[in-house]
């Protein structure tokens, strides 16, 4: 590789990692061409990018990158590494795995995830269980929710509880002349007999 590969190469890394807030790099080493491919298309339908890096040029890329010191990873980085940037903070652990079911790599290196760095694949299923942000935020709302849920349904039940005392206590009203009625006449019918 050129020098000026090279440099086009760290820049491209750079892009990648700009803006990233979910940082994985794994180990793909061992899996096939075809494995290989499967895991990245996989990686494309869940919005992962992944990326095969050369070591040097990730950890070249990485210390020039603004606002986080990404060296607590570079211990990490040997053997063929993979570069995977995500939107979701759980979504390439999950990937990983999955994958894992049937073979034994992709494996975890490290990670970035929600400013904390997390070393070695012992680490995989406490990434696996961080929430993402749009899960937090559906749970925030469902608690919020649930108190409001509890007193829209206990005034509905209060209202309807009124109604249903309102129909009990409207027939009685009515049977009440309904009632007076007949006897009323019959009142008026004896008066004359009694004449």
């Amino acid at each position: 590789m050129t020098k000026d590969q090279k440099v086009v190469a760290i820049q491209e890394i750079k892009d990648l990692l700009q803006d990233a807030k979910v940082v994985y790099v794994a180990d793909l080493d061992g899996l096939n061409a075809a494995k290989s491919s499967e895991f990245r298309r996989q990686a494309f339908k869940q919005n992962i990018k992944v990326k095969v890096v050369k070591n040097t040029l990730l950890q070249k890329a990485m210390e020039q990158i603004d606002g986080v010191d990404f060296s607590e990873m570079f211990e990490t980085f040997k053997g063929n590494s993979a570069l995977m940037i995500a939107e979701t903070a759980n979504a390439p652990a999950k990937l990983i795995k999955d994958f894992r079911k049937k073979e034994e790599k992709p494996a975890l290196k490290s990670a970035f995830v929600q400013e904390t760095f997390y070393l070695g694949d012992n680490n995989l299923d406490a990434l696996v269980s961080i929430k993402s942000r749009e899960e937090m935020i559906g749970e925030i709302i469902g608690l919020l929710q649930s108190p409001i849920q509890r007193v829209v349904s206990a005034l509905q039940n209060k209202s309807e509880g009124t109604e249903a005392q309102a129909e009990e206590a409207a027939p009685a009203v009515e049977e009440a002349p309904a009632a007076e009625t007949p006897e009323t006449p019959a009142a008026e019918g004896e008066a004359p007999a009694a004449e």
